[in-house]
């Protein structure tokens, strides 16, 4: 009997340790969830830069722009600052139409199939007043 109980016991215990094992190797490798960065045209004490400037994302993630303070805006990605690469998604990346009211957005996600590197931005109105931003994607 004492026999039988011991090597219940040591089974239950390989047990516990094969499925920890699982489960925390299923827990280390699982990706990233996405996240959305939010980037406010126009801070809230008035200035016409986008809030935050710079920011880094990965594959999946979304910039979420949206439009604070000091109207219109708009993004527009230079083709020149941008990975040699992405050249050709300067018009579907930028936003050209101009956003008036507060609260107006646009979004942009970032996917695996996009080259790394610095994508630099800026609104059209507003880029001689320094109105500019970089997104680093590490991909």
């Amino acid at each position: 009997m004492k026999l039988i109980a011991r090597v219940s016991r040591s089974l239950s215990l390989t047990l516990l340790t094969v499925t920890l094992v699982i489960v925390s190797f299923v827990a280390v490798v699982s990706p990233a969830a996405a996240e959305t960065v939010t980037v406010k045209m126009g801070s809230d004490s008035g200035l016409l830069v986008f809030d935050p400037s710079n920011v880094t994302v990965h594959a999946g993630d979304t910039v979420h722009w949206v439009n604070n303070k000091l109207p219109p805006h708009n993004i527009a990605f230079d083709g020149n600052q941008i990975p040699a690469e992405a050249k050709g998604m300067v018009d579907s990346l930028s936003h050209k139409g101009l956003m008036f009211s507060p609260g107006e957005s646009y979004d942009v996600t970032f996917t695996s199939d996009m080259p790394t590197g610095t994508y630099s931005y800026y609104c059209e109105p507003h880029r001689g007043a320094g109105m500019v931003g970089k997104i680093t994607f590490e991909g």
